[in-house]
């Protein structure tokens, strides 16, 4: 499970709706509760999809860097990222689940099939397997 504030997830999704028709992604900072592995996410870092992609997606090494030390700095941990899906739904694709190089975070997907109404979707991926979270908004 994560939770997300409203506040934040507003700005995912206006971040992924400004970078249609690329996809567009991001860091969820926060806390992990208790070695559940159930995450309260508090902030988010939008990034440039340094691919440029309506495909796929690469979050830019030089703003990935600034905010793993902010994160780290602000005593928080990574717990999500987030990127968004053109034309399919939220799930993992075989490029996500290979690309799933931070098994602790939860990835969070957001589909805009329908930009009217975007989907966003949580999961975590170890080992290329795929488990869907529930999402709380507060």
């Amino acid at each position: 499970m994560i939770n997300i504030p409203a506040a934040v997830r507003d700005q995912v999704l206006e971040h992924v709706l400004q970078g249609f028709p690329n996809e567009a992604c991001g860091l969820l900072a926060g806390h992990i509760l208790d070695g559940t592995g159930d995450a309260a996410a508090q902030t988010f870092y939008p990034m440039t999809n340094a691919d440029a992609s309506p495909v796929t997606y690469r979050l830019d090494p030089k703003e990935q860097l600034q905010a793993f030390d902010l994160i780290e700095g602000s005593g928080l941990d990574l717990v999500g990222i987030v990127h968004s899906h053109t034309h399919s739904e939220a799930y993992p694709s075989e490029t996500d689940r290979k690309q799933a190089f931070y098994p602790d975070a939860h990835h969070l997907l957001v589909s805009l099939s329908d930009r009217n109404n975007p989907v966003l979707r949580a999961f975590t991926i170890h080992d290329g397997l795929v488990e869907e979270q529930d999402v709380t908004i507060t």
